[in-house]
């Protein structure tokens, strides 16, 4: 007849961490607004595509949704979500260089030029965008 285990019981110790752990440190809040972006550009998205799906409900269903987004409350979110989608972009760009190792030849690219080139791209590739939806 095998003999029970006896059960042991270490205790462990766990530091308490505040729920607002993420404000003492820049880093660190510039991380959480950077994972926050995504939630507002979620939002707009879901808002973006239920926009869309009124498109085939016809004419006055979607005119009655373009009234609604004109609400103060949806401007006040629209620029918010705006403010949000270009620091998520800024950051995702400027990374670039990091991530994306170039080389020519021999050479290897720096990483500046990369972030920089990226970055150029988004600008130029923001204007073109703007200057057709202006027009």
């Amino acid at each position: 007849m095998k003999q029970p285990e006896p059960e042991y019981t270490y205790p462990t110790y766990h530091r308490p961490i505040p729920a607002t752990w993420w404000l003492r440190d820049r880093k660190y809040f510039l991380f959480m607004m950077r994972e926050l972006s995504s939630f507002f550009i979620a939002v707009f998205l879901l808002i973006y595509l239920y926009g869309l799906s009124l498109l085939s409900k016809g004419q006055a269903a979607y005119g009655q949704f373009q009234e609604t987004l004109r609400s103060g409350g949806f401007t006040l979110f629209f620029v918010v979500a705006f403010i949000f989608a270009v620091y998520h972009s800024w950051t995702w760009w400027s990374i670039m260089g990091k991530v994306q190792v170039v080389r020519l030849g021999d050479h290897k690219v720096p990483e500046r030029v990369i972030t920089a080139v990226a970055l150029a791209g988004w600008v130029v590739a923001s204007a073109v965008v703007l200057f057709v939806f202006t027009r």
